[in-house]
């Protein structure tokens, strides 16, 4: 399937229904006085956190998506039937940004429906407006217009650690080895192209999801190579682990690497370098100076890194790695359960303020 992250869509809230304009016409019921009914509410718009989903490919087809409009209120004091809620599946991590301002308006984060437009409020029937003064009012309100609006759905993936970087720089080859995912894997820059998953299951802890990104060049920021397109994706992760190719063939030395990730991800957004990392020495198969990796490795630690020495291929490492991985996960768990909760701010519009 077709990975889409980011597509844009027209939401449109239902309008309400008209009411009516009637009276009792009945045999021995002179002057029956008014009887028109209300206008059916129309339909509102959810968004709903799907934990099946992890693409927004079907949104990508269907651009336009409308609630049901109320239906008209009847005589005989009929009212309208309200229209149907909207109900649109999307993965869970999906942002809901306006189109023209970029602002967020909502985040889909659990496995429960989100309100996102109030239907239209339905009008009033000409029964509502019979008075003392008034015994027989010949008019009635028409329904409220249902909001709309065009929005950009960006989806931010769900993942405790997020690997980061250079291209051939072995993510896809460790997170084959950790967990079940099965990327592709090859000896050429970019083999990566759309993110992906990986459970990692630990004897001693808990299950953790690793996320492996496209790799990241200079410039990537600004959009060169896969550009910031992929960046996001690590936004909400726990823990990120850098990936140094230490092999002696990368493009690039080793701390060059470094410096250049910690800068692009700044650019992106200066919130992803004061996350937690790790730094990992790939390709320790090819290394060949271990004088050089132990010189790298105390330049390294000498700004506060915690540096591990791994080999994908041969899986020399690889436990202490995914030990450490478990236990900063774990701790960022209990560190958010111990949080107070957010209040959850209102992410809808009402049309219903003025009513009654």
């Amino acid at each position: 399937m077709k990975f889409v992250d980011s597509v844009k869509i027209h939401v449109r809230s239902g309008p309400g229904g008209p009411g009516c304009t009637a009276f009792r016409r009945e045999k021995y019921v002179p002057l029956g006085g008014p009887s028109g009914g209300d206008g059916g509410k129309g339909g509102d718009v959810y968004f709903v956190g799907d934990p099946n989903k992890t693409t927004l490919l079907d949104l990508s087809f269907q651009q336009h998506q409308h609630a049901e409009s109320g239906f008209a209120g009847g005589g005989q004091d009929r009212h309208g039937r309200a229209g149907h809620d909207l109900h649109i599946p999307v993965p869970l991590g999906t942002v809901v940004l306006d189109e023209e301002s970029r602002e967020v308006m909502l985040e889909v984060v659990a496995e429960k429906p989100y309100r996102f437009l109030d239907g239209g409020r339905g009008g009033r029937g000409n029964a509502r407006f019979k008075s003392s003064t008034n015994r027989a009012p010949d008019y009635h309100q028409p329904g409220d217009e249902g909001l709309e609006l065009w929005v950009r759905l960006e989806l931010k993936l769900m993942a405790d650690i997020g690997l980061v970087g250079f291209p051939n720089a072995g993510k896809s080859t460790l997170i084959s080895r950790v967990s079940h995912a099965r990327p592709k894997i090859a000896d050429y820059p970019f083999t990566t192209l759309i993110p992906n998953l990986g459970v990692v299951q630990h004897p001693d802890h808990d299950a953790f999801v690793i996320a492996d990104i496209p790799g990241i060049i200079e410039g990537a920021h600004a959009g060169r190579g896969l550009g910031d397109r992929f960046l996001r994706h690590i936004e909400r992760t726990a823990l990120l682990v850098l990936l140094l190719d230490v092999s002696g063939f990368s493009e690039h030395e080793p701390w060059v690497e470094y410096e250049t990730l910690l800068h692009e991800l700044a650019e992106f957004s200066p919130k992803l370098p004061e996350k937690p990392r790790r730094i990992a020495l790939t390709k320790l198969d090819a290394a060949v100076e271990d004088e050089d990796l132990d010189a790298l490795q105390n330049r390294l630690e000498a700004q506060d890194e915690q540096v591990f020495r791994i080999s994908a291929v041969s899986g020399r490492g690889l436990p202490e790695l995914t030990r450490d991985l478990a236990q900063a996960v774990e701790a960022e768990r209990i560190r958010r359960q111990q949080e107070p909760p957010e209040a959850e701010s209102a992410t809808t519009t009402s049309v219903w303020e003025d009513w009654e």
